[in-house]
């Protein structure tokens, strides 16, 4: 297969789907550059190889055509900096504007487009938008991980108009890799934490991972409606009422699969959601009225990290109490350094999914795991087993 490693860049023109969706300030600054900077190594390798590159990405959810505060030429200087190189802007994606600039770039220069979203058409995956992309360059890169769920023009339509040149960045490559590794190989024990606050939002995921994991770890809000479906009074937590039954259902599955379905007995209790609350440990099963959990209490803190620290692999997804306060943020401070203890020791260790990536950061910890994943929800369709547009594109 062919690869951005093998394949020859010489006088080609890269077209690249990068996820350049990064947050900005009301000053239009960049307040968190992850994003750009692990696109970097893809486009430097096409460069390298004498290649001219043609950025192409979506900001925000523009809704009727262009919008300022969408466009992606705010972004430009910052990728001049961070390549080292100026980078050229298209105030269009597709159509005259595009068509010039591409055609005027030189091996060793870099092009950005407009905001992909100005047109309707992107997201509507239309095929004609994707063809008038694709003659823009020579061979398409996919390396938006973040966008590899949805089956847009630019992510997986445009595939067919390069059915010979259309590789995967190294963003990709590398989520690819340690998802796989984690879904597929995974060495044992395997744990999974699954946190957040409802049971409903992570059924797919928990049920395809009954069949792979030795450990499931179950935190955060979800919590409470496991406790009150075992006949536990949860005070004013959060519960889903109405899947108290389908909590049942999980914990007998994860019985008749062997799998070892982990719930904290003690948790941390608020009487008002907020800094200033007061505070105490209670019995996850029986939570006074008024109160409510938002955090695992030192015991449980301790259940958690024996589990993790004796693991091989371990996937994070979701904390285990409410880390933006700072009062409720202990528990999943304790479960990230659990897993990086574990991965000192060799484990291998994938943090995904929204919240558990704001927090490994928050805690200052994730350059000591395995694998940070951008993907969000591109991330947990493909662990719920689920086909991903931009990666069939081009595995076929």
């Amino acid at each position: 297969m062919q690869t951005i490693d093998n394949y020859n860049f010489g006088n080609k023109k890269a077209l690249i789907r990068v996820d350049f969706n990064v947050p900005l300030n009301e000053k239009f600054e960049i307040t968190d550059d992850t994003r750009m900077r692990a696109a970097l190594p893809t486009i430097r390798k096409v460069l390298a190889g004498g290649g001219a590159v043609i950025l192409m990405s979506h900001l925000g959810r523009p809704k009727n055509g262009p919008e300022d505060k969408f466009s992606l030429r705010h972004i430009c200087q910052h990728l001049s900096e961070l390549l080292n190189l100026p980078v050229k802007f298209a105030e269009d994606c597709v159509g005259t504007v595009a068509e010039q600039a591409a055609a005027a770039l030189k091996p060793g220069e870099v092009l950005l487009l407009e905001n992909l979203r100005f047109h309707k058409e992107e997201e509507k995956g239309d095929e004609n938008f994707a063809r008038q992309l694709s003659v823009l360059g020579d061979v398409w890169i996919n390396d938006a991980f973040g966008t590899a769920h949805r089956a847009h023009a630019s992510t997986a339509v445009i595939a067919k108009f390069f059915p010979n040149d259309k590789l995967f960045g190294y963003v990709m490559q590398g989520e690819l890799t340690s998802v796989d590794k984690v879904m597929h190989a995974p060495e044992r024990p395997f744990t999974a934490i699954m946190g957040g606050s409802k049971v409903s939002s992570k059924i797919d995921i928990i049920m395809n991972l009954m069949d792979k994991v030795d450990n499931l770890i179950l935190g955060g809000g979800m919590t409470y409606t496991f406790k009150k479906a075992l006949g536990g009074k949860v005070g004013n937590s959060i519960c889903e009422e109405d899947k108290l039954d389908l909590a049942l259902d999980i914990l007998r599955i994860a019985k008749e699969k062997g799998v070892n379905l982990i719930l904290g007995n003690e948790v941390v209790i608020a009487d008002a959601f907020s800094q200033d609350a007061n505070t105490r440990i209670a019995s996850a099963m029986d939570i006074p009225d008024g109160w409510e959990g938002l955090d695992i209490a030192p015991s449980t803190r301790e259940d958690f990290a024996r589990v993790i620290e004796n693991s091989k692999t371990i996937l994070w997804n979701g904390p285990v109490g409410v880390f933006e306060i700072p009062k409720f943020a202990e528990g999943s401070k304790a479960v990230a350094e659990a897993i990086v203890r574990a991965t000192e020791k060799g484990a291998f260790s994938l943090i995904g999914g929204g919240d558990s990536v704001a927090a490994i950061n928050q805690f200052g910890l994730a350059d000591k795991v395995s694998y940070v994943s951008t993907g969000g929800g591109a991330l947990l369709e493909y662990i719920e087993g689920k086909e991903l547009p931009g990666i069939t594109a081009i595995r076929g």
